[in-house]
This record gives structure tokens, sequence and C-alpha cells, in this order.
């Protein structure tokens, strides 16, 4: 919901990972609703830079969650 960033942040500040969607959260801030998932990410992305981390790459985030990657899947 509507506190998605403030705690990823939290999350983030005490060492974890963290991830941002529209299918969690429909807000970009207070009373401002995100266009797209982009907006979120562009968002958490901030974040995790000014806590001076690194954001994983989409072949590392793959692997962190053990997927098995695009070129493994039947569609």
């Amino acid at each position: 919901g509507r506190g998605q960033i403030p705690l990823a942040t939290m999350g983030l500040s005490m060492g974890s990972n963290a991830r941002v969607g529209l299918e969690d959260s429909l807000w970009d801030g207070p009373g401002k609703l995100a266009a797209s998932n982009a907006d979120q990410v562009r968002r958490i992305r901030t974040v995790i830079e000014a806590l001076g981390h690194q954001v994983a790459t989409p072949d590392e985030a793959r692997e962190i969650l053990g997927l098995k990657g695009r070129d493994q899947v039947n569609f």
C-alpha cells in the first residue's frame, strides 16, 4: 500500500533488498498516483543510491531470487 516506499527504505537501511511495483501499491508519493511501475522504480533507485547501495542488474536479481531467466521459460 501507501507504505511501500517508506517500508522499503527502512529495510534497505537495515541491509535488506527491495522491490516495488503497482501490484503492491498505486502510489508514488503522498497523494500522488504512480503512472507506471517506472515511477516507483525511479523513486526507490534514488533511495538505494542515496544509501550508498547498488541496484541489481536483471541477471543479478534473477540469481538473488532463484529465477530461471527469460531464456528458460516456455512462452
